[in-house]
């Protein structure tokens, strides 16, 4: 028996810098950037709306493959960043290698078996399995054979689910994700983290007007959470007093509960709240990645939708909650600086999460007066992205709107400025096609679905 041990690991390349590559790092010239690719796999280029909202607990997994295209599958698995909490262990050899194992380990939360044997052999082989596992283990088979007498057999023996093989990374966690919390998936809320390219790019102000609007059209409960504790600006862009929101939230993790979320908040508006930072320098802020990782828990757990402002840095708790939120958006303005950096973030996410969609691209300050700029066809050309939205260069609206604590859209509802941050909420939160999901349970519906799906991308519907 042998142990591949693929390791599902929180952040971007396991808590790794993603490396650099086509040599973006000494690259000084727009040439360069407009001949190198980005290396995007081909299930980014395929992913186009929001992910299915799954949620896998902290648990340990093992999975016993009894082929190479099922054990390819569990660990593209691993890597991705809904598995950011568990411990899985994947081994070559099948059910009878996971008999062996556990005749002399315990085991663990879930044990994933792949069997190329079919009817009686199959239940067979399950039965021996049952001898060894300790109480409360969870099984999921993933068999060769498309059999609904089999099937029914297996539900008789208490096995959790059953996919026929070989089976798609995506399809595999959501099956997991069925088994230990696919009833409360609908109360999930979801997470939109706003990060800019470079400091100065405008991606804070983008953040708290695409909140202000989501909160405005949706009728929905929306909390903004400003996670520059240093020198976060939403508390003077809503012009209400800073507060110890984010800090006090991060302080003791151990506290924070979904009654002590809705103290910390601030009201902005009938749906719309503020997690603010301190904005002050008494302290230094070494954010923990474990802090965060309960914040964004009980955000979800508390409303519907969270808006992460960013700041523009590059740690292991950046890089780890963006790897987390359900969708992305990067602002740059069309410089250089912005056109490296967007390239290198991009690519970076794209390694990070496979199996999502790529981030939004919006382009802020676009023509800004005697300010040369790299032409929009060229900056998509280099980053591959097509921008969700170019917000033009409005000094004077912007301005005004800093300095009174308003929204954009307070100070010119007609302006593009407002219409672009309506554009890229919905591009966001792609309510169109939330409008015709639904959560889908375990049921012997999803077993014929389950049957007749062929390995590929997840579809990422919801």
């Amino acid at each position: 028996m042998t142990d591949m041990a693929f390791e599902a690991a929180g952040g971007i390349n396991g808590g790794k810098p993603a490396e650099p590559s086509n040599g973006l790092h000494g690259s000084k010239t727009i040439g360069s950037f407009l001949s190198s690719d980005i290396g995007a796999t081909s299930a980014n280029r395929d992913a186009s709306g929001p992910r299915e909202k799954l949620r896998i607990p902290r648990i340990a997994i093992d999975a016993f493959c009894d082929s190479s295209d099922f054990a390819a599958s569990v660990q593209e698995m691993a890597a991705d960043r809904l598995m950011a909490r568990t411990r899985l262990t994947a081994y070559q050899g099948g059910i009878t290698a996971a008999i062996r194992h556990y005749e002399q380990a315990p085991t663990p939360n879930l044990v994933i078996v792949e069997s190329r044997s079919s009817g009686s052999a199959f239940l067979a082989e399950l039965d021996r399995l049952a001898e060894v596992c300790d109480a409360g283990t969870k099984v999921m088979a993933v068999g060769h054979t498309n059999d609904i007498a089999l099937y029914r057999e297996l539900l008789k023996r208490g096995v959790s689910e059953y996919m026929l093989a070989p089976a798609d990374p995506m399809a595999l966690i959501a099956a997991v994700s069925r088994i230990y919390d696919g009833v409360n998936a609908d109360r999930l809320g979801q997470v939109y983290a706003f990060i800019g390219t470079r400091g100065g790019t405008g991606s804070s102000t983008i953040a708290h007007n695409v909140a202000w609007t989501l909160a405005r059209r949706l009728k929905s409960d929306v909390v903004l959470a400003d996670l520059d504790l240093p020198f976060g600006t939403a508390s003077l862009d809503f012009n209400v007093d800073p507060s110890q929101g984010v800090a006090e939230a991060i302080r003791d993790v151990g506290r924070l509960d979904e009654v002590l979320f809705d103290r910390l908040l601030t009201k902005c508006g009938d749906n719309l709240s503020l997690l603010s930072a301190p904005g002050e320098l008494g302290a230094s802020y070494d954010l923990d990645g474990g802090a965060i990782e309960r914040l964004l828990e009980v955000a979800q757990s508390s409303v519907p939708f969270t808006i992460l402002d960013l700041p523009h840095a590059w740690t292991s708790w950046s890089r780890s909650t963006l790897a987390a939120a359900d969708e992305i958006v990067i602002t740059a303005t069309p410089d250089l600086a912005s056109l490296r950096n967007a390239k290198n973030l991009v690519a970076a996410l794209r390694q990070a999460r496979p199996h999502d969609p790529p981030p939004k691209l919006v382009l802020n300050q676009v023509g800004m007066p005697k300010r040369p700029e790299i032409k929009p066809a060229e900056f998509v050309k280099a980053v591959q992205l097509e921008p969700v939205a170019s917000i033009p260069f409005e000094a004077s609206l912007f301005g005004a709107a800093a300095n009174n604590g308003k929204m954009i859209a307070e100070v010119s509802s007609k302006g593009s400025a407002a219409k672009a941050f309506g554009v890229i909420a919905d591009a966001m939160t792609g309510r169109r096609e939330q409008t015709k999901g639904r959560n889908r349970f375990f049921d012997l519906g999803s077993f014929f679905r389950n049957a007749k799906s062929k390995p590929g991308p997840s579809s990422g519907k919801r």
